[in-house]
């Protein structure tokens, strides 16, 4: 794995995404702060071994596991601060912590889960005939089965719930959110589907 190059992957993929174009600020070298986003992010997923790649490593995905063990508080509140600094900005620093609190509230507080923090292909990988989504798909339900541990995710975007749930998640909650976006919360459980990646 080229560590770079999946994070210029990243960045790519992240400027369609609806939930980071909300908070990358705008204006001035806005394709630096994508970049430093997806490094933040890369990074972090393989520190945690949560990065996932298909076998082309076009297909990318980070998979929290949430368990006790929790990130220091003052290694926390730094990241924290150099993503406001160099991705987000400060003018919409309050609606995104709201948004985020929000968004971390609908999933367990005390619980084990795994967590799609984020997925995506690279747009030359794209389509029914390059397979990449399955093999993503397949490795996302596999680690649920083997850990036995349902796997959360959330979507802006309407097409990709349908997506979800033909793999097996379950819609759960619709948040209707006050800048008038919808974002729908997805959950799969392996218990309703231990007939399935169980090797």
């Amino acid at each position: 794995m080229d560590k770079e190059v999946i994070i210029d992957r990243v960045a790519e993929i992240l400027k369609e995404t609806p939930a980071s174009m909300q908070i990358v600020k705008k204006g001035g070298d806005r394709d630096a702060r994508f970049k430093y986003l997806a490094r933040h992010m890369v990074e972090k997923a393989i520190a945690k071994d949560a990065l996932i790649l298909s076998s082309n490593e076009m297909g990318i995905a980070i998979v929290l596991r949430n368990s006790s063990s929790k990130t220091g508080f003052f290694k926390e509140t730094i990241e924290n601060i150099k993503l406001v600094l160099n991705v987000t900005g400060f003018k919409n620093v309050s609606t995104i912590l709201k948004n985020q609190k929000y968004i971390k509230n609908q999933r367990p507080a005390n619980e084990d889960y795994l967590y799609c923090w984020f997925w995506g292909i690279s747009k030359d990988a794209r389509g029914a005939d390059t397979q990449v989504g399955k093999e993503m798909k397949d490795e996302f339900l596999r680690r649920a089965h083997l850990y036995n541990l349902p796997l959360y995710a959330e979507t802006q975007t309407r097409r990709n719930t349908i997506v979800y749930q033909k793999f097996g998640f379950d819609l759960f909650h619709t948040w209707e959110r006050e800048d008038g976006k919808t974002m729908y919360f997805m959950k799969y459980d392996p218990t309703k589907h231990e007939d399935k990646y169980t090797k």
